[in-house]
């Protein structure tokens, strides 16, 4: 019966988010406290909400400092040399736009947090998609397949779940998995190439200056249409309508009528910048993620302290700082409500034993014959379980099983261990990753949409890793 209403639990959660009926925050808390009680358990809910609250209070924080961070480090310029290098590459071809996002993604995923990715790549890449009036989704898409297949890295965390779940070396498994990985990471791009000539097609090639000349000419236009209405019906001229603020003529300041989504991220003459104080925030950067890998102290605390250091050398006046977190408020707030939103989905999830018995149904589905190939089976149950699940459920909690039963048929854990990543592309674009809620938050995009666009190809990235895997003799 658990099963049944887990899995229904889900469903329900996730088809009311992708028709639009419900918020993400909303569904996150009203689905699973009805189901909650619908399984005799309402008494207890107080309880499952709290436990999953405190296991996802530090997530929460490590997010609000990460994005204030970041933000302030998009702000004084830091990442200006490689986002001018990713748009000279990227001209005004959508197509270039596309493979740029994928590329840039996947740099930056290099520090292993998908926070981070996102809103370097979304600060970057998300004025140029609204430029060139691109579709947003595929900007996320893009961004958390190629995320998804870089956060196998150890450091990016569910390679050392697996390790520490069965007790092997995470070099062990991952060095082996590179290859494979590397292919779905080329898949990524051409994924990206295909999505990006998609664009092209409907939206032709310009240069930037033509799209900004294009705008003026649009903005000169519609001035025009107001006056005229305005002077043939004897009334008062509506000039506020027509979007000539620090659009028009600003070559990158906003898009006529959307002042705070234009090129500011890119404003070379933007207030903000602090080129003397480059080398410190860069210097800074690298010793956060040196000692976030190291593991010195909490990533929480390291953001913490980070976010204080930067705004205190950065804006040293009162004000300023005030100015500086009220710009990124907003993300702050939409990405700590959504965690703890999300805290009473897996507490609710944990606490009643569902996730418990959809696993154990889930293995216990698997026929006798397959035994000698659990590790493909494991390849193809990380898909689902790793949507429908946390990374720590699923590694600590179903892999050891799957393990056990593969070691019956005499199948490697190290097998096992390297079969159970390749659902990471879609598992970045979970409900239950936090993560992706800054990417949707900032790019201004529909969780649904966003879904609904990215699973196909997210899972389509998965099966090529396990393919590649399987092809090479890794699994």
């Amino acid at each position: 019966m658990l099963t049944i209403l887990g899995f229904a639990m889900i469903a329900t959660f996730l088809v009311l988010i992708m028709m639009k009926k419900m918020s993400p925050i909303a569904a996150l808390v009203i689905i699973p406290a009805l189901f909650c009680v619908f399984v005799g358990q309402g008494a207890k809910l107080g309880d499952y909400v709290l436990e999953g609250v405190g296991n996802l209070a530090p997530t929460a924080a490590m997010l609000m400092f990460a994005i204030v961070y970041f933000g302030v480090m998009i702000d004084v310029g830091l990442f200006d040399p490689i986002v001018r290098g990713i748009l000279r590459f990227c001209k005004a071809d959508p197509m270039r736009v596309v493979v740029g996002t994928a590329l840039l993604a996947a740099i930056v995923s290099l520090d292993g947090d998908g926070s981070t990715t996102f809103m370097i790549t979304v600060s970057a890449m998300y004025p140029l998609y609204k430029r060139l009036k691109m579709s947003l989704v595929v900007m996320t898409g893009v961004a958390a397949t190629a995320n998804g297949v870089m956060n196998t890295l150890p450091w990016g965390g569910p390679t050392a779940r697996a390790a520490t779940a069965l007790k092997l070396d995470a070099g062990d498994i991952f060095v082996p998995m590179i290859p494979a990985l590397a292919v779905g990471l080329l898949f990524v791009f051409v994924l990206a190439y295909v999505l990006g000539l998609r664009e092209r097609k409907r939206l032709g090639v310009l240069t930037l200056d033509e799209v900004l000349e294009t705008e003026r000419e649009t903005e000169s236009e519609t001035v025009t249409e107001a006056v005229l209405v305005g002077a043939g019906g004897g009334g008062q001229v509506r000039t506020d309508t027509a979007g000539t603020g620090s659009g028009a003529g600003s070559g990158v300041g906003a898009v006529p009528g959307e002042e705070d989504e234009g090129f500011q991220g890119l404003d070379p003459n933007r207030a903000t910048l602090r080129p003397k104080l480059y080398w410190f925030n860069a210097g800074l950067t690298v010793a956060l993620l040196t000692a976030m890998i190291m593991e010195l102290l909490p990533i929480p605390v390291l953001f913490l302290l980070g976010a204080a250091l930067a705004l205190t050398v950065n804006f040293p006046h009162m004000p300023d700082q005030k100015a500086r977190i009220a710009a990124h408020a907003d993300n702050v707030l939409n990405v700590a409500g959504m965690v703890f939103a999300a805290a009473v989905f897996t507490g609710v999830l944990t606490g009643t034993g569902m996730v418990e018995h959809m696993a154990d149904w889930l293995v216990g589905a698997i026929p006798e014959g397959m035994g000698p190939h659990m590790a493909i089976v494991t390849g193809l149950l990380s898909l689902p379980l790793t949507y429908f699940m946390s990374n720590d459920g699923f590694y600590f909690g179903v892999l050891p099983v799957l393990a056990e039963a593969g070691a019956a048929h005499g199948v490697s854990p190290l097998e096992i261990a390297r079969a159970s990543l390749v659902g990471q592309a879609l598992h970045m674009s979970s409900p239950l990753v936090p993560a992706v809620y800054v990417l949707v938050g900032m790019a201004k995009v529909e969780f649904g949409d966003h879904t609904r666009f990215t699973v196909k190809w997210a899972a389509l990235t998965s099966l090529v890793v396990l393919g590649a895997g399987i092809l090479f003799g890794i699994i």
